[in-house]
């Protein structure tokens, strides 16, 4: 058996033309492009390469965007300030924090000072506590493009047993969320879990997203099961890698998503999806 690679770059370039069309439809009936603001906080240089890729997909798309760059001495006072100027601003229809900041930057404060219409990260209380009622609202854009790709998949997840490893609020704990709503039984696994690679190997779909570099192993993977590799990492020749083990695994798994090519595109996606809702629910 050898995996079929989902292409990640081909559906995100669906979902963005989907976008793309409807800003256009939009500009002929005389409205405003969607504008998008992105907070940098610093000079890591990785937030950097990632906030030219999404404003690059926003233009690509006809989002305006502008993005505010503060020093990494920037206090969590000056932060949550421009976030309330940003908030109170109507021509700003969505906002963007590039994670990480700085430690002295407060990212649960951070986020909490983000008006929940203007959220496209969907990581605010308010639209988490949607996600979790099984409401409409703006979801965290990776765990929303990882059901996008197994939608365009066709998995069934009605009654299929799904492993997730990791919990966090920006992948994990949305994604299991995400799946218990579409009818999956799902395994949450996380560092403190026991017997994590025998509970993963008995999944159909296993998702991946615990920030350790080829963590999961062809002995992890149930033979057949749908592999999903959230994690990125750079070693030291610069070539990205995933937390899966794609050499191992790919041979076992029936399909499996690349890195890069698989989730990223999609995450970009799911941020021009977001923000095309916060700017539509204004013109309610």
């Amino acid at each position: 058996m050898t995996a079929r690679i989902i292409d990640g770059n081909a559906l995100a370039k669906v979902t963005r033309a989907r976008v793309r069309a409807r800003i256009s439809d939009l500009m002929t009936q005389g409205q405003r492009p969607p504008f998008l603001a992105v907070l940098l906080v610093g000079d890591n240089p990785a937030s950097h390469i990632y906030v030219g890729r999404k404003e690059k997909a926003c233009k690509d798309v006809g989002i305006q965007t502008k993005t505010w760059r503060l020093p990494a001495s920037s206090t969590q006072a000056e932060v949550v300030a421009l976030i309330e100027k940003l908030n109170a601003d109507p021509s700003v229809d969505a906002i963007l924090p590039q994670l990480p900041m700085p430690p002295q930057i407060s990212r649960i404060d951070t986020i909490h000072a983000i008006s929940p219409a203007k959220d496209v990260d969907g990581l605010t209380p308010y639209n988490q506590g949607l996600l979790d009622w099984n409401l409409p609202g703006k979801y965290p854009c990776t765990p929303a493009g990882v059901m996008e790709i197994l939608r365009a998949e066709g998995v069934k997840l009605s009654g299929a047993l799904v492993a997730v490893l990791g919990r966090s609020i920006l992948v994990g704990a949305p994604m299991a969320n995400m799946l218990s709503h579409a009818g999956a039984t799902t395994i949450c696994m996380h560092s403190e879990s026991r017997d994590t690679a025998a509970l993963t190997r008995m999944a159909e779909v296993v998702i991946v997203a615990t920030g350790a570099r080829h963590l999961v192993k062809k002995e992890w993977i149930k033979p057949g099961a749908i592999v999903i590799d959230v994690g990125i990492h750079r070693d030291p020749d610069g070539t990205l890698t995933g937390d899966v083990d794609f050499d191992s695994v790919a041979p076992v798994a029936s399909a499996i998503t690349p890195v890069p090519g698989g989730v990223g595109p999609m995450t970009i996606a799911m941020l021009l999806v977001n923000c095309l809702k916060a700017y539509e629910e204004k013109l309610v």
